[in-house]
């Protein structure tokens, strides 16, 4: 997959203002500040495209870009994130769950985890909806890089455990810096296009 040309489309909060298409969606699901879209970024080769923020909570739309005529990677609101108020996590946690129970251009999730740190309960709950839909999807542990080669198999051990992952289940390291994991990603991606 050569991609040329991915472009930000729109960012929406109701279904009615979602793009219409009919491509492949594949969305980001992850916390606040764990890397969705510098994974985008490095995924299509652009420094800014997906908009990233060292400030957590930053992403409260759902933001579609579509790369080239091959797909749209869709970033969801971050969630956990301690600072907006219950009513703003809330209405955040609404808008998740109304795209990935009603969008049926979507086709599978990455769910991006911290490779850092054990997944949180928010993670948890992700992935045992996951399960329950039967969504097609991947764990993307970002932030790889941070850690000693040494402690690569302890952490994974950590993921794979907490979340309950079975060997059916692909999950890959991913480093923003050394593109460690890309390749992994677009094979995955790739099974759900046309």
């Amino acid at each position: 997959m050569k991609i040329n040309n991915p472009e930000y489309i729109l960012s929406a909060v109701y279904p009615k203002d979602y793009p219409f298409h009919h491509l492949p969606e594949i969305a980001l699901a992850g916390r606040s500040n764990v890397g969705k879209s510098s994974l985008i970024n490095k995924v299509v080769n652009r420094k800014k495209m997906a908009f990233t923020s060292s400030k957590p909570g930053k992403t409260q739309t759902i933001n579609f870009y579509q790369i080239d005529n091959y797909f749209y990677f869709v970033d969801l609101p971050g969630y956990g994130f301690a600072r907006v108020s219950k009513e703003e996590k809330e209405e955040w946690g609404r808008m998740i769950e109304s795209y990935l129970i009603e969008r049926e251009n979507l086709e599978a999730l990455l769910l991006v985890v911290d490779a850092r740190h054990k997944p949180t309960q928010d993670d948890i709950q992700m992935f045992n909806w996951i399960l329950q839909m039967n969504m097609p999807a991947m764990v993307v542990a970002t932030k790889v890089d941070k850690i000693k080669n040494s402690q690569k198999k302890k952490q994974e051990r950590l993921i794979k455990e907490t979340l309950g992952i079975s060997q059916f289940t692909p999950f890959t390291f991913f480093s923003t810096e050394t593109g460690e994991g890309k390749d992994k990603v677009i094979q995955f991606i790739g099974q759900f296009m046309d």
